[in-house]
C-alpha cells in the first residue's frame, strides 16, 4: 500500500495556527515554510509543516 501525502491549503494553515491567511502567505515567500504552487493556490506537504513546527519552537 502506497502513503499518499497529506497537503494542506493555506486557509488550512492559517485556521490551524490561528494567524490570517496573509501571515502564511508571508512565510511561505521568506522561505519559512517550503510550499507547492499549482494553479493560483499553495500546497504545503504536511512535513514541511511539522518541520517549520520543530524549528519555531521555543
Amino acid at each position: 500500500m502506497i502513503k499518499q501525502k497529506e497537503f494542506y491549503l493555506v486557509e488550512e494553515l492559517a485556521n490551524k495556527l490561528r494567524v490570517s491567511n496573509m501571515t502564511i502567505y508571508r512565510y511561505i515567500k521568506a522561505g519559512k515554510i517550503k510550499a507547492y504552487k499549482i494553479g493560483k493556490e499553495f500546497r504545503i506537504d504536511d512535513k514541511e509543516f511539522n518541520k517549520f513546527l520543530n524549528r519555531t519552537r521555543t
